[in-house]
């Protein structure tokens, strides 16, 4: 396959997914939606329609295919480097009152969202399954990351470790993962009628909760732009992924573990960050224009690197 295919292969995996961001922008734009209806769509997504789409793809999943001790913690212990990357290099670089926006914003990515879209449309059932399985281990290092180095820069703030652990227990994409693995590990089928239903109430979730991505991007925010988004987010577009994979082929990893690996690293900022930081009473603009940034950027920088790693044979 020449490179004109191969580049032309990548965008029937990254086009489709970007393309529902960009229309979830147009729909706003054009008041076809609104703040109240992301809001709503968005908590439908994350409270019910992503889990319900992650615990149907583990189940069906092979286990043996697809849980991976390795790449598990290979991905906990890159995301956590990536993290003290960002704040050594904050440290050096950024304003003190900002360092903690900037270091999230770096290294916290939407993998819940953006990610498994990604892997779905690039392997399938095997993406849903084994990204759903890397979602269950990123977002406890995310949380308890966050709140850590946001407390850190803003006066006053502590983090609240048990408000932390009951944040994450009650997460409804870690209990998804949670109660599926022992329906996948012991076989247990659940009946045909209620896996059609599931299926039909699961489909809502991508095109949903990109379209509500696109919704909550300011293009307008941009034109106040500063440095330090700027900086945080090429930290989390180009360095981390960059890094992160290439340490990962070093290590031995290879073909769709390799690829899942860069697309959940590629991913854009989280939208949760924006929230977190909001909480916390910290610079909630600055934060709002790294998820944009870093949004937009997505549409190139995961294409370029897919795009590599396939003509470099490694995925």
């Amino acid at each position: 396959m020449n490179r004109s295919a191969v580049f032309l292969n990548t965008l029937e995996v990254t086009l489709p997914v970007f393309a529902m961001v960009f229309l979830g922008i147009g729909l706003k734009r054009i008041g076809w939606i609104d703040s109240a209806f992301i809001t709503t769509a968005s908590a439908l997504v994350f409270k019910a329609t992503l889990p319900a789409l992650i615990f149907l793809s583990i189940i069906r999943a092979d286990l043996d295919a697809t849980f991976n001790p390795a790449l598990l913690l290979y991905f906990a212990l890159a995301t956590i480097a990536s993290f003290f990357l960002s704040w050594l290099w904050a440290s050096w670089r950024v304003p003190y009152a900002d360092r903690g926006i900037y270091v999230q914003g770096a290294f916290r990515g939407n993998c819940g969202i953006v990610g498994i879209a990604l892997a779905a449309s690039m392997y399938g059932d095997f993406g849903l399954s084994a990204g759903g399985l890397l979602l269950g281990v990123v977002i406890l290092c995310y949380n308890v990351s966050s709140v850590i180095v946001l407390a850190a820069y803003q006066p006053g703030k502590r983090a609240d470790w048990h408000e932390i652990f009951m944040h994450i227990s009650r997460n409804p994409l870690i209990l998804s993962v949670f109660f599926a693995v022992p329906f996948a590990w012991l076989g247990i089928n659940l009946p045909d009628w209620l896996m059609t239903s599931g299926d039909y109430f699961a489909s809502l979730t991508l095109p949903l909760a990109l379209i509500c991505i696109g919704g909550t991007l300011s293009i307008g925010a941009l034109r106040n732009e500063h440095a330090t988004a700027l900086g945080s987010s090429l930290m989390k577009m180009v360095t981390i992924p960059v890094l992160a994979t290439t340490v990962a082929w070093l290590f031995g990893f290879s073909g769709p573990e390799l690829g899942l690996l860069f697309l959940f690293f590629a991913s854009p900022t989280a939208a949760a960050s924006f929230v977190m930081v909001k909480a916390m009473g910290g610079n909630a603009k600055l934060a709002a224009n790294i998820i944009a940034i870093t949004t937009l950027m997505a549409s190139i920088t995961v294409t370029g690197g897919v795009f590599a790693l396939r003509v470099g044979g490694l995925i």
